[in-house]
């Protein structure tokens, strides 16, 4: 296994700061859209989006309802936190999609009836994730570890259970971290990263 050397909350002041960033978001009333429209890919597709901006993936476990990811972010007009916001958007388009194709009118009126009023008058239609999201800027190698230890825990957790190692999880870099090889979406490992980007982090 190759190992890794406190978060804060990100603060307006560092939401442009390349570095790297543990970030979740959840589905709406915690339902498993994920699971329910076979959504994974919807999230690799975002992961995507951000490589191609010259971003990295660093770690991710996709959960039925719910996406933790460690993102190396690098410096740029749009903030990591438009990001977030924006890949939200774009994944909630294809979910919803996904529920119209399969006719799965009850869960789309479910997803409609979460809209609040004033998100209705400036034309929302469904409510796919929750607004708020987490966002935190790893500050340490410590806390990097720490992060990626969790991501990589959850398909295993007692919560969960869903498989009975980490890197059994199809939908998980805990395979990569673990045995070097790539599982089904691939990253980059965030010591290279840290390396490459010349990102000082303190040990503790």
């Amino acid at each position: 296994m190759r190992y890794l050397y406190s978060t804060m909350p990100v603060n307006k002041e560092h939401i442009f700061d390349s570095g790297i960033y543990f970030i979740t978001f959840t589905n709406y009333n915690w339902i498993p859209l994920f699971h329910i429209t076979n959504g994974y890919d919807i999230v690799y597709k975002w992961f995507d989006t951000l490589k191609a901006a010259g971003h990295s993936v660093l770690g991710y476990v996709i959960m039925s309802n719910h996406v933790h990811a460690l993102i190396g972010y690098k410096s740029s007009t749009r903030s990591i936190n438009t990001l977030v916001g924006s890949g939200k958007r774009f994944m909630a388009y294809d979910i919803v999609e996904r529920i119209q194709k399969a006719g799965n009118s009850l869960l789309l009126k479910t997803l409609e009836e979460g809209v609040k009023p004033s998100e209705k008058r400036r034309g929302k239609l469904h409510e796919v994730f929750k607004d708020s999201f987490d966002i935190k800027l790893c500050r340490t190698y410590k806390f990097v570890q720490q992060k990626l230890d969790y991501i990589h825990s959850n398909p295993v957790s007692k919560k969960w259970s869903l498989a009975a190692d980490p890197t059994l999880y199809e939908h998980c870099s805990a395979k990569f971290y673990t045995t070097g090889t790539q599982g089904v979406y691939n990253v980059a490992h965030a010591n290279d990263w840290i390396f490459e980007n010349w990102i000082e982090l303190p040990t503790e």
